[in-house]
């Protein structure tokens, strides 16, 4: 199934049944890594993982005949399901040892691997805890740069770094899929400069029914099924 455009009706993200669910399940992994000592700032993990979705679904393996690109497929044609875990120390070098892609940011570290089945997750990453991906940002995020691409989140829910992060993931996904061939290029090379911010409450209405990309969530874990998480405004698309 091509993801150039998603048909309406067709959300990977919707939590009612459609024909994805008769797909076979996979999952993409993401690790975070939060030592005890140094943890990363939450809007820098946020953003982090956001840009590991993107090098994941730009990356030459994971396109044409590359190595991941039948996994890429097979996870796109079904729910698109992200879960981000947490490692330190030695779980964080034995994670960096499986094949990946590991993404900086100011300080985080996002490693993004390629997607497995639902149930069939490498021993290395299924030890790995889901939760206490609680992180802060120390001082306010500084105000986004409206000409590059922001991810707005949703101000009335109170979600995990962790699941904060897949949603972000999502929203950049979204936003990948709806651009042209060209744009998707351009923000590659340029390294997928993004932002990831709490929308105003009183935007946020506004941001929905924009007509820019935005995820409803299935529904598995924190929040209500349904409930709406990310715009994604990426300049291209405005």
């Amino acid at each position: 199934m091509s993801h150039d455009s998603i048909p309406a009706g067709d959300s990977p993200f919707q939590h009612e049944a459609t024909a994805r669910d008769q797909a076979p399940q996979f999952v993409l992994p993401l690790v975070v890594r939060i030592e005890r000592a140094a943890p990363p700032a939450r809007t820098d993990a946020l953003e982090t993982a956001a840009r590991a979705v993107l090098t994941m679904l730009g990356d030459e393996r994971s396109l044409g005949d590359g190595e991941w690109a039948e996994a890429m497929r097979d996870w796109q044609d079904a729910r698109i399901r992200k879960v981000v875990r947490r490692a330190r120390g030695a779980e964080w070098r034995r994670a960096e040892a499986l094949p990946g892609i590991t993404v900086t940011g100011k300080a985080a570290e996002v490693r993004v691997f390629p997607p497995v089945p639902l149930d069939g997750w490498p021993k290395e990453l299924a030890k790995l805890q889901v939760s206490g991906t609680d992180l802060d940002d120390p001082e306010p995020p500084v105000e986004a740069d409206g000409s590059a691409p922001v991810l707005w989140l949703n101000p009335d829910l109170d979600m995990s770094a962790g699941k904060t992060m897949a949603q972000a993931g999502h929203g950049a996904q979204l936003a990948w899929w709806e651009l042209s061939d060209e744009d998707r290029a351009a923000w590659r090379d340029a390294g997928f400069p993004l932002a990831v911010r709490t929308a105003d409450p009183a935007r946020w209405p506004e941001l929905t029914t924009s007509g820019l990309p935005l995820v409803r969530d299935a529904g598995f874990t924190e929040i209500a099924p349904g409930s709406c998480t990310v715009v994604a405004d990426h300049p291209a698309l405005r």
